[in-house]
């Protein structure tokens, strides 16, 4: 089965706006240089927003997201050279500034000026160097599963002489184990995209990727940054994304537990949430806290679970409603969600601050999320013991309990 959307198709948004996309014959700028293939969706008077993909996927990566996206965005998505609809415009040596020329080229060649960015992993590192060398066209700066290093040089230099030597076939394999966790059941129409693209296309972002090292000027990056990492991703791991968070001032860090590299695709609601909390953010203020509830939504999901979020606004009624409202909007669209702690530290103050306050039923719940933050059952046993010399042997003694059976109950579940 192929993606939703192939590169280049016609179609609409939820909305029922019409799609411009790209014919499949490349154009050529003014300087002669083929123009990346990309797709457009959205009314063409909405802000615009460019998508980039990571390397050996095409713009068919971002289709979860884009019927919302479109809905208040021009929304832009374009295939790296030698994939998708794309030529191979680069050659060997090519350069992440090189591949941003080639998006700057597409942005001016739509009569787009200005743009909120997002990309995933190399797409994200073309974003990154946008938001430094041309911050007045940067609106706003989203980077998945990204880095500032991707790796070493010599590596993406052995990568690209074995493609070229013999195709992408050659990686498909170690990509299935990077791009998805195991438990991950679609991933192959991205497979067999991968399969397609040109080796020399595939070979010249390796080229890029190889001397693309921007840890030293994180800090002049002066865009609205999020930053989202997959928990369980080896191909830029949680330390990476913490490292662009650290670096970027001001910057939000979103950790999506579940999910390896391509997390829009293995796990789409909570990157399309986060992404929509931070495009609003970008805008202007808006007096019902509609950015805030949008941002503690995507954190209550991704912390607490959909099934268990989804139980509790569906039971709202006129009398609680207004309290679901308010703890989506504070404790995690306020405090959940700001970057002085990450989700781990943030468990185990709320393990502790739960036993210290007997509140069990809320325990339970928050073994869980722990589980989900990336706590394993003993560390969550070295929280409950550190507790008990601080809450009092009775009160751990019953979070113990509460603990203890709220794990055997999610082992019986999934042994």
């Amino acid at each position: 089965m192929k993606p939703a959307h192939a590169p280049g198709s016609p179609g609409a948004d939820e909305t029922g706006h019409r799609t411009t996309a790209g014919t499949g014959a490349v154009p050529t700028a003014p300087s002669g240089t083929p123009r990346l293939h990309h797709r457009t969706d959205g009314r063409p008077d909405a802000p615009a927003l460019l998508l980039g993909p990571s390397l050996g996927t095409s713009l068919a990566v971002w289709d979860p997201q884009v019927p919302a996206l479109a809905r208040d965005h021009r929304v832009v998505r374009w295939d790296l050279p030698g994939h998708g609809g794309s030529p191979s415009a680069l050659g060997e040596g090519a350069t992440v500034a090189d591949l941003a020329g080639l998006v700057l080229d597409l942005a001016d060649a739509l009569g787009v000026d200005r743009f909120h960015y997002a990309g995933i992993s190399l797409g994200g590192g073309v974003g990154a160097w946008l938001a430094l060398h041309h911050p007045d066209r940067v609106a706003s700066l989203t980077m998945v599963c990204s880095s500032a290093r991707f790796g070493t040089e010599e590596m993406w230099r052995e990568r690209a002489a074995l493609v070229r030597a013999k195709g992408t076939g050659i990686v498909v394999d170690s990509a299935a184990q990077r791009w998805f966790t195991p438990a991950f059941t679609g991933a192959a129409p991205f497979l067999d995209e991968l399969r397609e693209v040109r080796a020399d296309g595939y070979a010249a972002c390796c080229d890029a990727l190889a001397v693309y090292d921007i840890r030293a000027e994180l800090g002049r990056i002066t865009a609205p940054t999020l930053v989202i990492g997959g928990r369980d991703d080896i191909a830029t791991p949680p330390a990476h994304a913490r490292e662009l968070a650290d670096g970027i001032p001001g910057a939000t860090l979103v950790e999506i537990p579940g999910t390896a590299h391509l997390a829009g695709v293995e796990r789409p609601e909570p990157v399309l949430t986060a992404l929509l909390a931070h495009l609003e953010d970008g805008g202007p203020a808006r007096a019902d806290g509609s950015r805030r509830y949008a941002a503690g939504m995507g954190v209550r999901r991704a912390v607490l679970g959909d099934a268990h979020v989804d139980r509790a606004t569906a039971n709202a009624d006129s009398f609680t409603a207004d309290f679901q409202d308010f703890i989506t909007r504070y404790a995690w669209g306020e405090i959940w969600t700001r970057p002085g702690l990450d989700r781990r530290t943030r468990s185990c103050v709320t393990l502790t601050a739960l036993v210290a306050g007997g509140h069990l039923e809320e325990l339970a719940m928050h073994v869980r999320a722990a589980l989900r933050n990336g706590l394993t059952p003993d560390e969550i046993k070295e929280v409950l013991l550190q507790a008990a010399v601080y809450c009092g042997v009775p009160a751990a003694n019953a979070a113990f309990a509460v603990a203890q059976r709220t794990l055997n109950e999610l082992q019986e579940r999934n042994p």
